[in-house]
């Protein structure tokens, strides 16, 4: 199936999707370690940031700060579809919800604050049954 690029396509079929169970933002000085199952890595300068199950990050006496839900946007976006992260992170904000995007190959992911998990989910629902 082919990523849609239609921003109004995009709106009315996300289907913001809660994964279940609390992630966190870890960050180490090289690279993810051996059997480290990050959902997220990013390479910085300042070293990896890895967004991880917060239970593996506890077993593994990882520190952090930030601990949040995983909302899985269900439709095959594009890469270069222009304006999706715009209004999902607009409408959470509305909302007073802050919103760290990711985007996969397939799909966008939000982290959203694991307190405001089930009002982000609302928002979204909201805004793509506004868009239909």
């Amino acid at each position: 199936m082919a990523a849609e690029r239609d921003l109004a396509t995009l709106l009315r079929g996300m289907s913001p999707q809660l994964n279940p169970g609390r992630y966190v933002y870890c960050t180490l000085p090289a690279r993810v370690p051996a059997g480290m199952r990050p959902v997220v890595t990013v390479a910085e300068p300042e070293g990896v940031t890895m967004v991880i199950a917060q239970e593996e990050a506890d077993a593994l006496g990882l520190r952090y700060e930030y601990v949040a839900a995983w909302i899985t946007l269900r439709i095959h976006s594009a890469l270069e579809a222009v304006g999706l992260t715009a209004a999902v992170s607009g409408r959470l904000a509305e909302e007073g919800i802050s919103c760290n995007v990711v985007a996969g190959f397939h799909h966008d992911h939000l982290f959203v604050a694991a307190a405001d998990a089930d009002r982000a989910v609302r928002a979204l629902e909201d805004l793509a049954a506004g868009s239909a």
